[in-house]
């Protein structure tokens, strides 16, 4: 952007000669120079021009709960001050992670009340992969590794999130997907519905899936992974007819669900999470954004109770973060959305609890 204030011009310098952007035309953004955020408020940000620009986008879809929260900051320092690092290997833990595990299972969908953290969604989405394949391992079916995703869905920038979704510009770069993914059409009734009604196409789209998994064999799949509403692939709302219907295939073939509800999850469509919002049973969810609202890195998987079962026999899973469960991320979550609904809602309905989130979120 072109800029009057000799800061900007200091800043686009930096930026210039040390700094590489994501998703960007270094040469374009050389050339033009980037736009340089200072402040933010509520839902305004400021640039280095003195600009106040509205910021519709949240972030990138997790400032749920607004800029400049102090009670999000004060957590953060005081955290900060009693443990501001330790990680979670060798059979250790720490409060505001155990506190924080609880507190999202207390509103995740019944029967899902173990989280493995992260640092991202993306993170979030590698270890599905992995748990997955370890899962149906420790079931002596070994073979079930394969996981299904739909094109345009967005599961993340790793090479494992790249892969899972299908956005075939990140594809080209990298010789990606990796073998074991694959890809079925999106509901996407608008762009792609043709002469059908939208119930008609999202029975057709659902029913690719079944197609997908006879074509490679039931032996062969391990999951199918979904976002609820599709973000980054255009805010794709699937037809009604469309999860009744993926829940009838997945249940037939004993193939498992991981819900992606890192843009969906925390009360973006309106209740806790998407699969809520749809009336879906997923075995694992991918978390992230709007958990701690984007002021610090944070992510998750929360994975049902049964598959938590197998887990439990199979000795050592051998994954994970350096900043699996960083304390000062999982003490800025529990007073974002967690604590923050429940102290405003400990003796309201569930469904006044919801509304009450929201309202939180988007003031």
């Amino acid at each position: 952007m072109s800029a009057n204030n000799p800061q900007t011009l200091e800043w686009q310098a930096l930026s210039s000669e040390h700094h590489l952007a994501p998703f960007s035309d270094y040469k374009q953004l050389k050339e033009k120079g980037p736009r340089i955020i200072t402040r933010a408020e509520g839902v305004y940000l400021w640039d280095s021009e003195g600009h106040k620009i509205l910021d519709g986008m949240s972030g990138l879809w997790c400032v749920a709960i607004g800029y400049g929260r102090e009670e999000l900051a004060d957590a953060a320092s005081k955290q900060m001050r009693e443990l501001p690092y330790y990680n979670l290997f060798f059979q250790t833990a720490h409060p505001p992670v155990l506190e924080l595990a609880k507190a999202i299972s207390e509103i995740a969908p019944q029967g899902m009340n173990h989280v493995f953290f992260t640092g991202s969604g993306s993170e979030g989405n590698d270890t599905m992969l992995r748990m997955v394949r370890h899962y149906w391992a420790l079931k002596g079916q070994p073979n079930k590794k394969t996981i299904i995703s739909r094109v345009n869905g967005y599961h993340g920038s790793t090479v494992a999130g790249a892969s899972l979704g299908g956005m075939t510009y990140m594809h080209e770069q990298g010789d990606l997907p990796i073998p074991g993914v694959v890809h079925i059409p999106q509901p996407y009734w608008f762009g792609e519905g043709g002469d059908m009604t939208p119930d008609e196409f999202g029975i057709w789209a659902a029913e690719q899936l079944e197609k997908k998994i006879l074509v490679l064999g039931v032996e062969n799949v391990g999951a199918f992974i979904a976002e609820p509403i599709q973000g980054a692939g255009g805010v794709i709302v699937p037809p009604d007819s469309y999860w009744p219907k993926i829940k009838e295939i997945l249940s037939r073939y004993d193939i498992l669900f991981a819900a992606d509800e890192v843009i969906c999850g925390f009360g973006r469509t309106s209740e806790w999470f998407g699969s809520d919002f749809y009336g879906l049973k997923p075995d694992m969810m991918t978390i992230a954004k709007g958990l701690t609202s984007g002021y610090v890195p944070m992510g998750g998987l929360i994975v049902r109770d049964e598959i938590v079962a197998v887990l439990n026999e199979g000795g050592d899973f051998n994954h994970g973060f350096t900043y699996s469960g960083h304390p000062v991320a999982a003490a800025v979550a529990l007073e974002n959305n967690v604590s923050c609904a429940k102290k405003r809602s400990s003796n309201e309905s569930s469904r006044k609890r919801h509304r009450i989130c929201k309202s939180v979120c988007v003031s």
